[in-house]
């Protein structure tokens, strides 16, 4: 589904990213799981199109779209929910779900996408007529990812989507993914929130200063004492 080999990307003089090799496979969940500045933003975002990578390939279904414009990304089926969730504050929440569905969708698909993203998140069709903006932290991110959605995407990049929530609403957050995960969609994730993202996650990748250290079947990392010692927080 998704194909990364030997991806050097960065920002002006500065390398981020060397040498990365990593592949999603359809259904699958994978997780990038690293510290801040590990590079997993701008991984997602070269996969994304919004960064142009220097050097290597990626491929989505066996076609490569390395410096593919991020619109014509979005029209072959990725979608990317950034860290920062860029919603439009003075737009309301049914607004900004729509925005996610203007690649060439007709009305019926649109209201059968609009159903889904309200029965993953009820509490959206409660704000529906609400802006945006005097959403809760966790109301934001649920609208981010039901934004993307409406995008009828194959593939998901989810770009840390628990940061700054409450614990309760990271909990939230993993069930509804986990939702995602048992109805077939391909999810690509970089996470910080170790323990849930590799319990959601059939496989991960250990992002290190934009190097790929490990990788390998989730509950394998789990038990890797490198991981478990900078990540776990276990001796």
């Amino acid at each position: 589904m998704i194909s990364v080999e030997d991806l050097e990307a960065g920002y002006g003089e500065i390398a981020v990213l060397r040498e990365i090799r990593l592949r999603v496979d359809a259904g699958e969940v994978v997780a990038v799981i690293g510290s801040n500045g590990a590079g997993k933003t701008t991984l997602l975002k070269a996969i994304a199109g919004l960064v142009r990578p220097r050097k290597g390939r990626i491929l989505h279904g066996g076609t490569r779209i390395d410096g593919v414009p991020a619109h014509q990304v979005v029209r072959r089926g990725i979608a990317y929910v950034p860290a920062e969730r860029e919603i439009f504050p003075h737009m309301t929440v049914l607004e900004n779900l729509m925005l996610g569905a203007y690649a060439g969708r007709d009305r019926r698909e649109k209201r059968s996408l609009l159903r889904s993203a309200y029965t993953l998140f009820p509490r959206l069709e409660e704000r529906a007529r609400q802006l945006a903006g005097t959403l809760s932290g966790g109301e934001q991110q649920m609208l981010a990812i039901g934004r993307g959605l409406m995008s009828k995407p194959s593939v998901l990049l989810l770009d840390e989507p628990t940061t700054g929530l409450a614990p309760m609403m990271v909990a939230e957050m993993y069930r509804q993914l986990h939702r995602l995960k048992g109805e077939g969609l391909t999810i690509l994730l970089a996470e910080q929130q170790v323990p849930m993202a590799l319990a959601l996650a059939d496989r991960a990748y250990v992002l290190e200063s934009g190097w790929i250290r490990t990788e390998g079947p989730s509950a394998r990392l789990l038990e890797d004492p490198a991981v478990r010692t900078a990540y776990l927080g276990v001796a």
